[in-house]
């Protein structure tokens, strides 16, 4: 009997420690002094963004407003900063809820939740006139959202390899994004090994910068990331973004979209169903590119923007 008993409590420890491991890790909080730029309190939580090129939103010039994905905070665009700026750009970029130093509020993450972080951080910043928005994978999807909601908001929509197309999710993202509590406990099981293989898998690649693997394995250490992403996962990344498109067309808002032909998570099929949906949508497509082009190819995307 006793023997029983302690294989149902060891039984109950393995099944409770992925979730007893992300409660030991810090809150991003712990981090704050780290981060570079600064905080605005926003009606969600806490959320850290950055100013480069002329820094104060009433000073004349172009706004850029850079949206990053679904696992890569905003340093991911340290790269392409330099060569927008350089170009006459004053450029925002933010880290989304749940990523790099904002705060990581539960609950749903789909395009209304992010739509709102955007609005408010815009109206924190005095932005009222267009701005020209910039978003990447996940960012894309947020960046058609809003854009189909505030069209005189922006000026130019500007997509690289974006996310709402339809592509589809892999056997074990599927399976995480499902409802339920085994599904959150296979993302804290499985996730963290999955996404530290695909992150080195990007040391091989001499185009990728050691701070971008560094800072994204940095991220599996806060508490709330993998709930963020899985949020995500199940929210914005589950919805289809054809009847936004379609408002964005007929809006008349022009539309760039920069897709990598070897792209492996968005794969270069999405450019086929965003003609069929805004059929005056520019294409620029990069040969070499992988799904990591903002950073691996950023003189080529500041060009075609």
């Amino acid at each position: 009997m006793i023997w029983a008993l302690l294989l149902i409590g060891v039984m109950v420890l393995g099944l409770a420690e992925p979730f007893l491991r992300e409660l030991r890790k810090p809150s991003v909080r712990a981090f704050e002094d780290e981060a570079p730029g600064a905080f605005a309190e926003l009606s969600a939580g806490r959320v850290h963004y950055r100013w480069s090129g002329q820094a104060v939103a009433s000073v004349d010039g172009p706004v850029m407003v850079l949206v990053h994905g679904l696992t890569t905070p905003s340093f991911m665009w340290d790269a392409l900063e330099a060569p927008l700026v350089a170009k006459g750009y004053r450029v925002l970029r933010y880290d989304l809820y749940g990523r790099g130093y904002s705060d990581r509020p539960r609950g749903a993450q789909d395009a209304a939740f992010f739509v709102t972080q955007l609005e408010e951080l815009l109206a924190h910043e005095g932005i009222t006139g267009p701005v020209t928005l910039v978003g990447y994978s996940m960012g894309g999807a947020i960046g058609t959202a809003f854009a189909a909601k505030h069209p005189v908001k922006v000026s130019r929509l500007v997509l690289l390899a974006p996310a709402g197309m339809g592509h589809a999710l892999g056997a074990a993202e599927r399976l995480v994004a499902l409802p339920g509590l085994v599904a959150e406990w296979l993302m804290l099981w499985m996730f963290p090994a999955r996404f530290r293989a695909g992150v080195n898998a990007e040391r091989d690649d001499p185009r990728v910068p050691d701070a971008v693997v560094a800072g994204q394995l940095a991220q599996l250490q806060r508490r709330g990331y993998l709930r963020s992403v899985l949020e995500s996962l199940r929210g914005i990344l589950s919805e289809d973004r054809a009847a936004e498109h379609r408002a964005i067309a007929a809006a008349g808002l022009p539309v760039l979209a920069v897709w990598g032909q070897v792209d492996e998570t968005i794969p270069i099929a999405a450019k086929a169903v965003l003609e069929q949906w805004n059929g005056a949508a520019e294409h620029v497509v990069l040969g070499d590119a992988g799904h990591a082009l903002p950073y691996t190819h950023a003189a080529e995307v500041a060009d075609a923007i």
